[in-house]
Parts: structure tokens; C-alpha cells; sequence
């Protein structure tokens, strides 16, 4: 489903005490989960004081409607229950201008009170901001509830030794393969390959009179693509930024390498074949809507994909190879730790106390239960103890205990350029990839300029971006 730019609001009005809620399927789409959705008492003790109240809302969209459906219905259990109003509004994390709105709004005082988003993509565009309030009472209070969060979380969501966000729900990073097409071809199945592995194989299970196209990554403008492409230049020994996330690096041979590397697979009429009609337009939903069609062979995304053809019934589901990420020249493990969608509570919050109170109700229970079970492998708990508590994410898919431990990865990862990532959170690269300079790149590689010069001109708008977010060069 594609997303929209603008926001879409839903609103929950409290009128009492409620436990189970179903929601209504309207326009022929499903409904929400029929989880049982109920408030701990705690929280319910917690809330007695703010009965009344209200606050807003925004949340970037999940791929699935259903889990956004079954978001809604937690939000409306949360609201009747505490006899409190929800304004949610759903936002595009891809749109390139999320941050850009939320900070004229927050300077205008007219901003929601909290936010769910990609802890690794806006949570230090929007400190770096000023906007954010410390949250570390909440996230030290629910340590002790739920253990500890996603290692990745304490590189995006901490500054200076404080929370400025709430971790909320795990998003894993995986590559996915169909495996009978490997398997025809003798193409044995692994934790991981090398992007060279990845792009010789593509080509040699690909068959356009089958309508089978080994490659399914595009590098049009998309969050998909701008994942890819940095994966690769990492892999190789490049960078955006340097381990501070101060410091522009990225015009190295390394990214030079890599870029040539990425441009060949478009340019070169060899790997014409594997390429599937279409790909250089692609967005963010295309190649889900691809792998889902069974036309290809190897993708990167989410888990967005993998629950699409889990609650969808698809036969690529049965034939589906999940696997961690490619390796590269500089880096002999993949790339693979994640983010977690994180609640933030902006500074000038109208019931700020509120806010914490959802986030809270949020993270564990039956709340994110229903949602979780909508995008099966996507949204996944942030917190340790949150995984036990419920058979469903120990036993409900193949693919939990991996991604279970990848919740848990031993951080940083460094490559042998000396890049450690997670970097530390840099506004600066979070904002040069939101404006989809990487994808720019590599159109101009594909319409024929030379890598090198490629890299430089992108190097120095890279550079005004830092520059434009208070970081000398």
C-alpha cells in the first residue's frame, strides 16, 4: 500500500472502562486483531489523575493496514479505559520532509504531545533540534519491568548519558532469497554473502521468459534504497560520517569502489536479465509488491515483506530464505543490528505526563500483542523480558529466535577502515539521507558520470547539509 505524505488523523475518546474492543473493516480491508486488549491496573492507577486529559499523537505508518488497524484499536482500549482522548495521526517516514514538519510545528506550538519513529533515522535530527524532552524516569522505570532494550537503542536514543526517546517496537534488517531457485540451481543457502556472491547469484537464477528477475533492489528514491546503497558503501569501507557523526568522510576510494560497484549492476548489459521491469522507478512499496508477485529472487527490507506473505497466505512465504545482510571487502559480518520505532515526548507537550503514560501502555502487553501479531517478524518487542511474555513471540514464527538475537547483538560492529557502527546518532547523515542525496547519486552514476566525480559532488552537498545542522566542515 502506498503511503501518504500528509497526515492522517484518527481520534479515541474515552467514556469508560472498556476490555475488549473490536474495530469495524471498512473499504473491504480487514479489521483489527481480535486480541484480547486490556490496560494493566498500574497503568490504570497511574492514569486516575489525568482522567479528561487528552493528547496527540503522530505515528509513522506500518507497512500493513491491519497493524495499523490493530495500533488503532490499542489506542482506543487505552482511551475508553483511562477516560482520555488519543488524537493519532499517521506520517510517512519516507515522505523526506517528516522532520521538516515536525519542527515548524513544535516551533509554532501547535505539535503533538508524543511520536513514535525510527530511532535511527529522526531521533537526533529532532534532539539536535532542541525538541525533545528526557524521558530516562520512564525508560529506568521500565528496565526494571521489562529488562533491557535493543542494543541499538543506546547508541540512537541516548545523548550525553540521558534518554531522549522510549524504545517501542523492534525492527529487524534481513535480506530474503527464494530458496527454490537457489536449491535448482545448486546455489547452496547461507547465513550471509558477499554483495559480489549476492549479484552473481541473482543473474544465475534468473529467467525474464520465466518472469523470474534475480534482483530485486532499486536505488530510485526510496528508504529501501538508501538502505541498500549504504549497506554497500559500509560494507566497502565507507562512510557518511566519521564515528563522531560530526565529520564528513564520505569522498573516499572506498565509497569510489563501492559506487562502481552498485552502477554496474544497472549500467552493465550482463546484468540486464536479472533486472526486473520497471525497477529504476521504484518506490518504497514496489518491492514488496514484487516479491509478493514471485518474480524475484533476492530483495532487502524489512520484515515488512515477510509478514505481507505470512498473514497473506503467498506461496513465497513456504520459499522464502531469510538471511542477515552481505559482507564486503571491510566487513567479514554483516550489518545487521536493526532499529526500534521509539516514542518521543516534545518539549512544549500540553499533557506531557499523559504521553509517557501511552508510551508505556504501548511497549508491551496486550497492546503491542495485536500488532505484532498484524506484521509478523516487523514489529517485534524492544525489550528483553517483553519477548516472554507471550508464547506467541517464542514459538509464533522460524524466524524469532534470530530475530531475538539480533536485539541483542554485541555492538559495535567495525569494519576494517575503522568505522564502528551503530556511529554515534548523527543529525547531520540522518538529514543527507532523508533528502535522498545517496539515491541522486546513483542516478547520475546510471546516466553516465564517472563514479569518482559522483561521489565528489555528492561529498559536498553532504557537506552543506552538515553545515545547514551546525557542523563546521
Amino acid at each position: 500500500m502506498e503511503e501518504k505524505t500528509d497526515w492522517s488523523r484518527r481520534t479515541f475518546l474515552g467514556v469508560g472502562a472498556l476490555g475488549v474492543l473490536g474495530l469495524a473493516a471498512c473499504g473491504g480491508e480487514p479489521a483489527a486483531p481480535q486480541v484480547d486488549v486490556q490496560v494493566p491496573k498500574a497503568l490504570l492507577d497511574q492514569a486516575a489523575g489525568l482522567r479528561g486529559g487528552s493528547v496527540g499523537m503522530l505515528s509513522q505508518k506500518l507497512y500493513a493496514e491491519a497493524a495499523n488497524k490493530a495500533l488503532d484499536k490499542s489506542l482506543q482500549v487505552f482511551a475508553q479505559a483511562t477516560g482520555t482522548t488519543v488524537r493519532n495521526d499517521l506520517v510517512s517516514g519516507d515522505a523526506g520532509d517528516m522532520v521538516a514538519k515536525m519542527d515548524a510545528e513544535v516551533k509554532a506550538g501547535t505539535s503533538r504531545d508524543l511520536a513514535f519513529m525510527s530511532d535511527r533515522r529522526f531521533v537526533g535530527q529532532l534532539h539536535n533540534l532542541g525538541h525533545l524532552t528526557d524521558v530516562t524516569d520512564v525508560v529506568e522505570e521500565m528496565r526494571t519491568l521489562y529488562g533491557e532494550p535493543a542494543t541499538e537503542a543506546a547508541n540512537y536514543c541516548v545523548f550525553d548519558g540521558r534518554w531522549y526517546a522510549i524504545p517501542y517496537h523492534f525492527i529487524a534488517s534481513g535480506m530474503y532469497l527464494r530458496k527454490d531457485w537457489y536449491e535448482e540451481k545448486g546455489i547452496p543457502l547461507k547465513p550471509h554473502y558477499t554483495w559480489e556472491e549476492l549479484r552473481d547469484n541473482a543473474l544465475a537464477v534468473s529467467d525474464p521468459a520465466k518472469r523470474r528477475y534475480g534482483w530485486g533492489l532499486t536505488v530510485n528514491r526510496s528508504g529501501d534504497a538508501n538502505g541498500f546503497i549504504t549497506n554497500v558503501i559500509n560494507c566497502y569501507g565507507g562512510a557518511i560520517a566519521d564515528n563522531t557523526g560530526k565529520k564528513v568522510v564520505f569522498n573516499s576510494p572506498e565509497t569510489v569502489a563501492a559506487v562502481e560497484f552498485i552502477g554496474d549492476i544497472y549500467k552493465n548489459p550482463k546484468y540486464a536479465p536479472m533486472l526486473p521491469p520497471g525497477i529504476g522507478s521504484w518506490t518504497d512499496s514496489s518491492n514488496n509488491e514484487n516479491w509478493l508477485a514471485q518474480i524475484l529472487g533476492l530483495t532487502l527490507n524489512q520484515f515488512s515483506v515477510y509478514a505481507d506473505s505470512k498473514t497473506k497466505k503467498n506461496p513465497v512465504y513456504a520459499n522464502t530464505h531469510v538471511f542477515n545482510g552481505a559482507t564486503g571487502p571491510a566487513l567479514d559480518r554483516p550489518l545487521a543490528y536493526g532499529e526500534s520505532n521509539s516514542f518521543v515526548v516534545f518539549k512544549g507537550a500540553k499533557n506531557p505526563d499523559l504521553a509517557k503514560l501511552v508510551a508505556k501502555y504501548m511497549v508491551s502487553g496486550s497492546a503491542l500483542l495485536g500488532v505484532a501479531k498484524e506484521a509478523p517478524c516487523l514489529v517485534n518487542p524492544s525489550w528483553d523480558k517483553v519477548w516472554d511474555s507471550d508464547p506467541y513471540y517464542t514459538s509464533g514464527d522460524p524466524a524469532f529466535a534470530a530475530l531475538r538475537e539480533q536485539t541483542r547483538a554485541p555492538l559495535p560492529i567495525t569494519t576494517k577502515t575503522g568505522y564502528a557502527f551503530p556511529q554515534a546518532p548523527s543529525p547531520g547523515e540522518q538529514a543527507a539521507t532523508a533528502a535522498y542525496l545517496l539515491t541522486d547519486m546513483m542516478q547520475s552514476v546510471i546516466q553516465g558520470t564517472r563514479p569518482a566525480e559522483a561521489v565528489a559532488a555528492t561529498h559536498a552537498r553532504i557537506v552543506q547539509v552538515f553545515e545547514q545542522q551546525g557542523y563546521k566542515q
